[in-house]
């Protein structure tokens, strides 16, 4: 017991730990602690259900933590606009904490770049609202995509264009100002279709807003398309270089292409280099959050050995 309250101590400490301190807590290796991430799940990946039983359903496969949207994922819950309080958020909390589970995203995916400022208007202030409530949520990261000029969300000629980059700059810069107000982060994920596509565009946002409460959801597979997958290292290796130290929460899908079409599929049955964006996670941001898509209850079990495997092996 003495010994493991020594080791305890080292493991908390920022301190060189000496060799004897090695010896005496019977490794040689504390200095080089591996922190494995934190494996999870998009919560209505498993449909809609009542709290209790999404939480146990979940649980049952040995995740840790939700991305949650919960007028996707709770049943009788069909919006959240206006109904959020702490009283149901921290409900909300408590049911899956009882399970093992922590909400690390609070999802309210809305249209940042909606050309249409009537439409753009309530969608920020359902965010606003999101934010205020996460700490009740127990979570800190509130996540959205930036969206299209098209109020549809659909792909713009025009995404690409400083015009809609202005747009999304102010919605985002409005929603932080927010978040610095609960002590909250907002999480910004690019998407090859949307206004912010790139990294070099997910960067300059970054840059211009110029706040640590603005964060980076980052999904690898969102910045490829059937026009650029054959680049997927240099874009994956660009997104660290420019994102890097941003970077809060991972999503992980998978690719492949057929007939031509992009396609959508989960973590280890297409094209995406995992080993190689796992070792970056484990050398820059261990323990970090990372979050399974295109999931379903029947095969998600397959999807969770193929990442904690990867995991593993990185």
């Amino acid at each position: 017991m003495e010994f493991r309250g020594v080791k305890q101590k080292l493991l908390h400490s920022n301190r060189p730990i000496s060799n004897g301190a090695r010896k005496a807590c019977g490794t040689t290796r504390l200095a080089f602690i591996a922190f494995p991430m934190k494996l999870g799940v998009r919560a209505h990946d498993f449909g809609k259900l009542p709290i209790d039983e999404l939480a146990a359903q979940i649980a049952r496969h040995g995740l840790e933590s939700v991305q949650l949207a919960p007028a996707k994922a709770i049943a009788g819950f069909d919006t959240d606009a206006g109904r959020l309080s702490p009283g149901f958020a921290s409900g909300i909390r408590d049911a899956f904490q009882r399970r093992g589970i922590r909400i690390a995203v609070l999802g309210c995916y809305i249209n940042l770049g909606d050309g249409d400022e009537a439409n753009r208007r309530p969608q920020l202030e359902r965010f606003k609202e999101h934010i205020r409530f996460a700490r009740d949520f127990g979570c800190s990261v509130v996540g959205t995509e930036t969206g299209s000029l098209n109020s549809d969300f659909s792909r713009h000629p025009d995404n690409t264009g400083e015009s809609a980059f202005q747009i999304v700059l102010a919605s985002v810069r409005e929603l932080v100002r927010e978040a610095e107000r609960f002590g909250v982060f907002v999480g910004i994920e690019a998407v090859e279709r949307y206004v912010i596509s790139t990294p070099r565009r997910l960067r300059r946002l970054l840059d211009e807003v110029d706040s640590p409460n603005l964060q980076v959801i980052y999904d690898p597979v969102n910045l490829l398309w059937s026009t650029n997958y054959e680049l997927q290292e240099k874009i994956v290796e660009e997104a660290h270089a420019l994102l890097g130290n941003r970077i809060c929460i991972v999503h992980a899908k998978d690719y492949t292409i057929s007939g031509g079409q992009f396609q959508e599929l989960p973590a280890g049955q297409g094209r995406l280099n995992y080993p190689m964006i796992l070792r970056w996670l484990k050398k820059h941001r261990p323990g970090i959050d990372v979050l399974l898509e295109n999931t379903q209850p029947s095969t998600i079990g397959q999807t969770v050995a193929f990442m904690r495997s990867a995991d593993r092996e990185a």
